[in-house]
């Protein structure tokens, strides 16, 4: 079973490249301190990281763009359910 971070690592690859990918996380927001649920998303790409000055999270957190909505978005790293369909343990 692939680990959180190995996905992680195979998303930044797929996306230096051009590459895209599917995963789900569940969301989380600090601000209102509460989730949403699961957000699955089919095709995405990574972006740049947001800078700890506009984020003071951003190092645990992903910064992504769903390629079928064309939508910006970010996750927290840790809560990273799957990658291209397999699922992840967090070791």
């Amino acid at each position: 079973m692939m680990n959180v971070y190995q996905a992680i690592e195979e998303m930044r690859r797929l996306s230096a490249r051009g590459g895209s990918f599917s995963f789900s996380h569940m969301s989380y927001s600090i601000a209102r301190r509460s989730s949403r649920g699961i957000v699955a998303v089919r095709r995405a790409r990574l972006c740049r990281r947001t800078t700890k000055s506009r984020n003071r999270y951003s190092e645990y957190m992903l910064d992504y763009i769903d390629l079928d909505t064309g939508e910006r978005a970010t996750f927290w790293q840790p809560l990273l359910l799957t990658f291209n369909d397999n699922e992840l343990a967090l070791t």
